[in-house]
């Protein structure tokens, strides 16, 4: 298992700097991580660091709490789109799903087409935390239906981040083709080893670097 190809290395802090992205790209070149994920204020220069090295350049729509007008998220998309992003993960709208309202589904097909139409790709952000297992087995066949490439756990801004009973539930209601990411509290290679075997596609994690020294200790 390489490991490395697993995890997006993410920095979403309040207070990060243009240094800050400067060595996150440098340390996703340096350990052959499979995406960075940056705040959307730091596209444009991360999408410039990266250059033609093969790293996703991952950023965040409708962040952290997911209820956005849709129009603001559809603006959002657009610009991350022309400043170089080419995976978006959107928050989805917990107020309107927990309503039981048809527009969070709406929501997530509008935003799915744009970033479609780009060659882009979309990740949900379910937010577990906030949901049952009934509403995550929900909300992950929703978004499956409104067209998302990815289900993903947590912001890691909500109390508590990835489960692995989540990521099992999440990998065992989307279909093959539907990849899982899991963020939010992952820190030690033996975290992101319960993730993977969950059923993790991806892994977010400000911790890349601790997480492939552990692995390369391990080997």
């Amino acid at each position: 298992m390489d490991i490395n190809r697993y995890i997006e290395h993410t920095n979403l802090k309040p207070t990060l700097t243009d240094k800050d992205i400067d060595a996150l790209v440098v340390e996703a070149k340096a350990y052959d991580f499979v995406g960075v994920c940056v705040p959307p204020f730091w596209v444009k220069k991360a999408a410039r660091e990266i250059g033609d090295a093969p790293i996703q350049l991952v950023t965040v729509i409708g962040f952290p709490l997911g209820y956005q007008m849709t129009e603001a998220k559809i603006a959002e998309v657009e610009k991350a789109l022309n400043d170089g992003a080419n995976e978006l993960d959107v928050v989805m709208n917990i107020s309107a799903f927990k309503a039981g309202m048809p527009w969070a589904k709406i929501e997530l097909a509008k935003c799915a087409k744009r970033i479609h139409d780009e060659g882009a790709m979309m990740k949900v952000i379910l937010e577990t935390a906030y949901l049952s297992e009934e509403e995550i087995i929900q909300a992950t066949k929703m978004a499956v239906d409104a067209g998302t490439d990815f289900v993903k756990t947590s912001t890691g801004f909500a109390p508590e981040g990835a489960k692995v009973n989540h990521i099992k539930l999440m990998r065992e209601h989307a279909p093959s083709n539907v990849g899982v990411k899991a963020s939010g509290g992952i820190r030690t290679l033996a975290d992101a080893r319960a993730m993977i075997d969950a059923g993790a596609d991806r892994i977010g994690a400000s911790a890349g670097v601790a997480i492939m020294k552990e692995w390369n200790e391990s080997r």
